[in-house]
């Protein structure tokens, strides 16, 4: 088990920003990807972007791509989620989640809430 604590959500208006943070417990997620995604109501759980174990590599979905960046912190088994220009459709539960087994995500923290306001 890989208990992952998201914390930093909040109501922002359109264009503003946050950075959330994922928080590791119990077990070093440092030679693992780590991966945020998002839900929103009525909507499948949408992929968000991903940092490899480094953090030399980052990847993200188009919808955020220039807007978000993810950002690591191996040394306090954290991983952030800075999010700029935000938009009202950027409402949604954000979730992080640990990769440890290829083609997976295995383990997921309990989400935090953004809401965006026009």
């Amino acid at each position: 088990q890989v208990p992952l604590v998201e914390s930093g959500g909040g109501v922002v208006q359109a264009g503003g920003s946050l950075r959330l943070s994922c928080i590791a417990s119990g077990r070093t997620v440092s030679g693992y990807r780590m991966g945020w995604f998002r839900q929103s109501p009525g909507k499948e759980r949408e992929f968000v972007g991903f940092i490899s174990w480094n953090g030399d590599s980052t990847y993200y979905a188009d919808s955020v791509k220039g807007r978000f960046t993810i950002s690591r912190d191996n040394a306090k088994n954290t991983v952030y989620l800075q999010m700029t220009s935000l938009k009202p459709e950027d409402t949604a539960v954000y979730f992080c989640s640990t990769g440890i087994t290829a083609g997976r995500w295995d383990y997921w923290g309990q989400g935090t809430q953004v809401t965006v306001s026009s």
